[in-house]
């Protein structure tokens, strides 16, 4: 559909803008999934021959890190300039990381292999912004399983991409890269189609359209309530403050990560005090594609739960998977079968809470805020995957496996409790989208327009 800011906002309608910008998002984040997969599959490989296997785990942690700092730069240009140009230089970031990791390898250099792996974090933080992009135009009764269905299109990259690894790596050799190379040199290409795919087909732009819709309606907001728009994320922080929906949402996405990356970081460790050498490797294989499988195949089916129980209640199913998830795992002693139970519950627990929470989290502030609180909730989420990864170990060493995943459930108590308490977002009219709590679906919504009050929900 030709349309641009130039285009009569009475002549918009979102509802063809919106179907292009999905199937455009689910085919970058196809490529892009693939992108990071390659890469982060040898990565710690990689890094054990560049800088030693005692800071593999480092290296690995870096590219994580990366992808959350770098969250914040981009969300303030997508917050300054639409979704199109901040996900353009996320995933050129990554592609800059992937050469610089090639580099690393060739000359040696640690330092230029961290620099490296922190900026490949920007393919990641593409991939997360971009779920947020899918929600820009998409109608209240629909808002969960469209951005679930762009976090599930990840997953046919991310599991395709280790088959891809050996015949990068065999390609690039001919070109005389060193071995392990390869498949970083993979991953800056897929980067760079998926930012070219965007640059020249991501338009119009959904959040500028988003924000067209709702100016036509409230041309001029309350100044109290347009939050978001200034310096920084406490600007952020601010408007996430003022509303308990989006305190529980920014929550629910940074808890959720946080527990599923400390028990699936140290199961690999759990499995190895049980298996030799030669079948570690296979079963650690197995049981993590099994716990990726929860994570990412079953998100269009929580996503529609999302839409059709509330996102609350979606948040607590989350919640109760995480709890068996660790009581499970933690039970399960040497039982690799029941270790694998365990990972896919952890995964399905991830799986409620990041779209359910990211769901709510994007309804729960005008559309002048969105992009910041977005960034600051992957932000938070990514600093709180990184912190929980590296106490994982020390907690492992010091008092076992058991008490890790008992740890972890603890962690999600005060989530329950925040979940319990909080009040749906209150909507401008006193209408309700459909999915928050349940109630009535404004009229405008059931047809193929998306009714432009619903563009700036306020919590």
């Amino acid at each position: 559909m030709a349309t641009d800011l130039t285009t009569p906002v009475a002549a918009l309608d979102a509802a063809p803008i919106q179907r292009r910008t999905l199937r455009l998002l689910f085919g970058t984040q196809i490529i892009g999934g693939i992108g990071v997969t390659i890469g982060i599959s040898v990565g710690a490989l990689l890094a054990a021959r560049v800088a030693g296997t005692a800071v593999a785990g480092l290296a690995q942690s870096a590219a994580v890190v990366g992808g959350a700092l770098l969250a914040v730069p981009v969300t303030r240009i997508i917050d300054a300039h639409g979704r199109r140009p901040g996900l353009v230089v996320a995933y050129l970031a990554g592609a800059a990381g992937a050469v610089l990791v090639v580099l690393a390898t060739v000359t040696g250099s640690v330092p230029l292999l961290f620099l490296g792996m922190l900026l490949f974090g920007g393919g990641s933080a593409a991939n997360l912004q971009a779920r947020y992009a899918a929600v820009d135009l998409a109608e209240p009764t629909r808002r969960g399983r469209q951005l679930s269905l762009i976090v599930w299109a990840t997953t046919i990259g991310a599991v395709a991409a280790p088959n891809f690894a050996a015949l990068a790596d065999r390609t690039t050799s001919g070109w005389g890269l060193p071995a392990l190379s390869g498949p970083f040199a993979f991953s800056a290409a897929a980067f760079v189609l998926a930012a070219g795919v965007l640059l020249a087909l991501l338009r119009p732009d959904p959040l500028l359209t988003a924000r067209r819709l709702a100016a036509a309606d409230a041309p001029v907001a309350p100044p109290a309530r347009t939050g978001g728009r200034g310096p920084g994320m406490r600007a952020a922080w601010r408007v996430v403050r003022e509303r308990p929906a989006a305190r529980l949402g920014i929550a629910a996405v940074a808890v959720g990560h946080a527990v599923m990356v400390a028990v699936m970081s140290m199961t690999p460790v759990r499995l190895g005090e049980s298996h030799g050498d030669a079948d570690v490797l296979r079963v650690v294989g197995v049981v993590l594609s099994l716990h990726i499988a929860g994570m990412y195949a079953l998100a269009p089916v929580v996503g529609w739960l999302t839409d059709r129980l509330g996102r609350r209640a979606v948040i607590l199913g989350g919640v109760a998977l995480l709890l068996a998830a660790c009581a499970v795992a933690g039970t399960a002693g040497h039982d690799t079968p029941l270790l694998s139970v365990g990972l896919v519950l952890l995964g399905l627990g991830w799986s409620g809470t990041m779209v359910a929470g990211s769901t709510l989290l994007s309804e729960s502030v005008p559309a002048a805020g969105r992009p910041r609180v977005q960034g600051l909730s992957d932000l938070t989420m990514g600093l709180a995957g990184a912190v929980a990864a590296a106490a994982s170990g020390f907690v492992m060493r010091a008092a076992g496996y058991p008490a890790l995943t008992l740890l972890a459930a603890i962690a999600v108590v005060p989530l329950v409790a925040l979940a319990l308490r909080t009040a749906s977002p209150g909507i401008p009219g006193g209408q309700v989208p459909s999915g928050v709590t349940g109630g009535p679906v404004p009229p405008a919504a059931a047809g193929g327009r998306v009714p432009r009050g619903a563009a700036d929900e306020e919590g």
